[in-house]
């Protein structure tokens, strides 16, 4: 008891597991537990600082059945606290997804974004892989603590009635958590559910996806910041604040 209680020390931060499964550790249990409901919260230092700051947040966050190493800072803390964990950014995650999706015959649906990116998105999908059912919802305005107007109320009933297997959510965070803890209930047919955030601006063309060097050391967020400046604060909180906080919370354990 004493060990697993310390390897769970050793993959959490900020009183937040983290499971840090590959994407081979996931498709097998996706494969194996056909019958479960996988809902996935990719995990960067923007999530884990909104999670230190709002514990209601972070119970939301706690909620999801996996939650993988995201960003470069949450994984290199984890190493410095002795765990071993494989790194999987959202918009990998997401692609892959996509794949078993075409792979295995499955529906995907994305929400959030607008309208006209996520036209763009779901054209590229399909040329990507010829066959794949995909469908794009805008879903209205989503609040902060997860509710929607009507209009997102109409684009879940859509989404219901397309019955997709694969969701993936782009809100950003903390509103996609939020959205998926309160409306997943809605989806029966859905077996994997995502926050992916930017992914869907990357598909619909609105940000080029980092080179892949810059995405092997971990830096996308240099990538992101050059194309969108005004990220300058999201990346602040995940090189500066996100740290502070960490050293903050090993101290006082």
């Amino acid at each position: 008891r004493s060990e697993r209680l310390t390897m769970t020390m050793r993959s959490s931060l900020f009183a937040i597991p983290l499971e840090g499964l590959s994407w081979s550790e996931i498709q097998q249990r996706l494969r194996e537990q056909a019958t479960l409901v996988f809902w996935i919260v990719t995990v960067n230092a923007e999530i884990l600082v909104a999670a230190a700051r709002d514990p209601l947040y972070a119970q939301t966050v706690r909620q999801a059945d996996i939650r993988t190493v995201d960003g470069m800072g949450p994984w290199l803390a984890l190493r410095l606290k002795g765990a071993r964990t494989t790194r999987l950014t959202g918009v990998d995650l997401a692609e892959y997804l996509v794949q078993e999706a075409h792979t295995q015959k499955l529906r995907v649906a994305l929400f959030g974004g607008s309208s006209v990116v996520g036209q763009k998105a779901v054209h590229v999908l399909r040329e990507r892989y010829p066959g794949l059912e995909v469908q794009h919802e805008a879903g209205g305005i989503v609040a902060a603590d997860g509710n929607m107007d009507e209009a997102g109320e109409e684009a879940c009933q859509r989404l219901t009635f397309f019955a997709p297997h694969i969701l993936l959510v782009a809100l950003s965070h903390p509103r996609q958590e939020r959205w998926l803890a309160r409306q997943l209930h809605q989806f029966p047919t859905v077996r994997v559910a995502v926050g992916t955030g930017g992914t869907i601006d990357i598909w619909g063309g609105v940000i080029p996806l980092a080179p892949r060097w810059m995405r092997q050391w971990g830096i996308e967020a240099l990538w992101r910041l050059i194309q969108q400046p005004r990220r300058i604060k999201r990346v602040l909180t995940a090189w500066l604040v996100f740290p502070l906080l960490w050293l903050m919370d090993e101290v006082k354990r």
